[in-house]
Formats: C-alpha cells, structure tokens, sequence
C-alpha cells in the first residue's frame, strides 16, 4: 500500500460517519477551528515565515510572495470565513426533486457528500483551510496536496484544525495533509481510483492540465483566469479606469485578476492615457498592439504577441490591444479566455447584453471589477475553487457544488412487469 493508499484507507474509514453528523457538529467543529486558528495565530505567522524565507531565497515574484503571506488580518478572515459557513444551509440532505410514479413509487432526490475529496493546489495556505471547512461542512472528507512552498504554514494549519475538529469530537482522519513533496505521490493522488472520489486541482495552469490529463480519478476542472475587460465606446472612462486598476492592482497573483483590457477604437486616445498614469502608480508593465504604442509611445509599452494575450499573467503586467468594434472584442475573447471571469464597461444597454449572450466565460460582468468571482462576495462563504468547466459545476464552488446526489425510492412491493 503506498502512501496516497494509506491517506486514502484512513479517510474511508470515517467518510460514513461525517456524511452522517448533524448540522449542529459540523459547526461546531468549524467553529472549534476558528478558535483555534485565532489562538495560534502567532505560531502560524511563525510558520509561515520560514516559507517566505525560503520564497525570497527562490527568487519568488513579489506577487507570488504576496500570494504566500499570512498576517494577522489574513488568519482573521480565514478564521471569519469559517464561522460564516455555520451560517449557510447544511446542502447534505437537501430535498432537490422527486415524485410520485404511476405505479405508487415514491422517488426522492436529495443532497449526498462526495465522500473523499483530494485537493491539489499551489502557494496559497488559505486554500488549505478553505477546502477543508468546505469540505467538512458538506460532509466530505479531504485529502489536502499544497506546494512544497506553503509546506510550513500548511502543516501547522493541517495540524490545528486535526486538533479542532477531535475536540469536537471527530475522527481526525477527516482532514490529511500530504506532507512528503515528492511529484510522484501526486501522479498518486491522480490515479487513486477507490481511496479518492473527486480531485479538485487549483492553481496554475500547468498545475490544472498535468491533473487534467494524468487523472484517472474524476476531476472537476477549476480555473486560470485569462481574463477580460472590454471598454465599450459608450463607456464611462473614470468607471473603466477605476475597474480596470481594480482588477488590475488590487491583487495581481490571484485567478480572478484582469490580464488583458480591450478598448474600442473610438474611445481609446482618451481612455488608454488615463488608464496608464493610473497604472502607472503600480509600475504595471503594459504589453500592447500597434496602435495602443502609437497612442501611448513607443518606449512605454512592451510590443504585444499572440503568447501574451494568451497568458494568464499574475503578476503586474497587462496586455492591451484596441478594437474595431464589439464584434472583434468578442472574437478576441473567445480566441484567448480561459472561460473564467470576463466584464464590459458600457452605458449601452444593448451592448451589455449582447456581451452577456455571447461571452461564453463562467462569469459576465457589466461595470463591475472581475475581482468578485469569489465564493465570499458571491454569498456562497468559502470556495473551494472556480470551476471553468461545464459539466456538474461551473463558477465559484461553494457548499453545493461538493455534494452529488442520491435518489430514494419508497415502495409497497411494486415489481417491473
């Protein structure tokens, strides 16, 4: 039995009993992990600082590192994000269809966990927790994979909750953290048919397609984030520069950051300068067309290829190419988005929904920053990942997107004729 084998039989053999415990357990258990990560908030920091060490000696992107920080208002909202999934609707047991069939069946179509859940994710620790009270208040059991270069803070996080969650009285086993770095345990967890019963992969986009095409486990696709902002000929330039350095600054290492800006033609010499000199205040390298150079000098923008429109960046750099018309917006979108968040800055009420019809991205914003794909802002609490496939889930995934479903059928001896 190797080691994925061994991570895997532990969290079977509790599986049955989290798929059973009552709203009320599974909360307390959250909450019991909120405390304790408040409490130890200091050993975390501790912790997380040898992996910042160790980044700064990698020669890390600053964004990347920022990716990796934990603080004390970080712990805060990771420990607030766990209270708040107390308050959201337990989805095991949700009645979501069913009937009365005409030969006196009843059918029921509830909620059911997955029931073994592998995670395999990057330098984020908060995923660490994140998917482990998700995965806990939906009633499954996780498997947690993060990068060697999280190692740290995700053993002393991993350590804690264990500790919460048996104070509150479960099997610790409910959440395991994969501790030894080695790629091949992750080809592992890939094909662990029979110990894991969805993989979850989060994190760039080589990360996704290794586990995409290497699983033999089901695999719910989650996103890299090429995404998109089209400023529309109608837009409202100080709204479009606002949502573009949003998406842009506010946090260039996470999926749901603006990586390209697509400007109609009509309105590009007034916007593109405005949209610089705010960019500007955050050294964002600009890599773009022709005419974007032309209208903001040849020495300040980087010339734009195809490989840079098709980048999901993470970092201070943002592609920008000028448009014709709406209609070359949307061909460029279909051609490069990685179908997770795209936004259009208009005050046509045409324009916006002719782009919500014909963007075929998991989210579609109209005059609003790309930085809400977030299973928080979208009142979901935690997510475990955005889903940028189509079948089962798609969008943030929250509470529900973890279950699957189980039918129940009630007779009085009916048999099939």
């Amino acid at each position: 039995m190797n080691y994925i084998e061994t991570l895997g039989t532990k969290a079977k053999a509790c599986k049955t009993e989290l798929a059973n415990a009552t709203s009320a357990q599974k909360n307390d258990a959250l909450m019991e992990i909120a405390h304790i990560l408040r409490r130890c908030a200091p050993k975390i920091i501790e912790a997380n600082a040898m992996d910042l060490e160790n980044a700064v000696r990698r020669n890390m992107t600053p964004a990347m590192q920022d990716r990796l920080r934990l603080d004390e208002k970080r712990i805060e909202n990771i420990a607030n994000a766990c209270e708040k999934l107390t308050m959201l609707d337990d989805p095991v047991g949700e009645v979501i269809g069913g009937g009365t069939r005409p030969n006196g069946m009843r059918i029921t179509k509830i909620r059911v966990p997955m029931g073994v859940v592998g995670m395999i994710y990057e330098a984020r620790p908060n995923v660490t927790v994140d998917a482990a009270a998700l995965c806990l208040k939906s009633g499954n059991c996780v498997i947690l994979r993060g990068g060697k270069e999280a190692m740290n803070s995700n053993k002393m996080l991993t350590a804690l909750m264990r500790q919460a969650v048996q104070t509150a009285g479960f099997d610790p086993d409910i959440i395991q953290l994969i501790e030894d770095p080695d790629r091949g345990i992750a080809t592992d967890m890939m094909r662990a048919n029979g110990f894991i019963d969805v993989l979850i992969p989060r994190g760039g986009a080589q990360l996704i397609k290794a586990v995409v095409q290497n699983a033999t486990v089901p695999v719910i696709e989650t996103g890299t984030g090429n995404c998109h902002v089209y400023v529309d000929e109608s837009a409202d330039i100080d709204m479009a520069v606002n949502i573009v350095d949003n998406g842009k600054t506010q946090r260039p290492s996470v999926c749901n950051a603006v990586e390209t800006v697509l400007v109609h033609r009509d309105i590009a010499d007034e916007f593109l300068p405005r949209m610089k000199a705010r960019l500007d205040e955050h050294n964002v390298e600009i890599r773009g067309c022709d005419l974007t150079r032309m209208i903001l000098g040849v020495r300040n923008v980087v010339p734009a290829d195809p490989d840079d429109y098709a980048t999901e960046f993470l970092d201070y750099i943002l592609a920008v190419r000028v448009v014709d018309d709406m209609a070359q917006a949307l061909e460029h979108i279909a051609k490069y988005s990685t179908g997770h968040s795209e936004c259009i800055v208009t005050e046509s009420l045409f324009s916006a929904n002719e782009f919500k019809k014909r963007v075929d991205s998991a989210c579609v914003y109209v005059n609003c920053s790309t930085r809400f794909t977030d299973g928080e802002e979208f009142g979901l609490g935690a997510e475990i990942g955005i889903s940028t496939q189509k079948l089962h889930a798609r969008g943030p995934m929250g509470l529900r997107e973890l279950t699957t479903v189980k039918y129940l059928i009630d007779g009085s001896g009916q048999i099939r004729g």
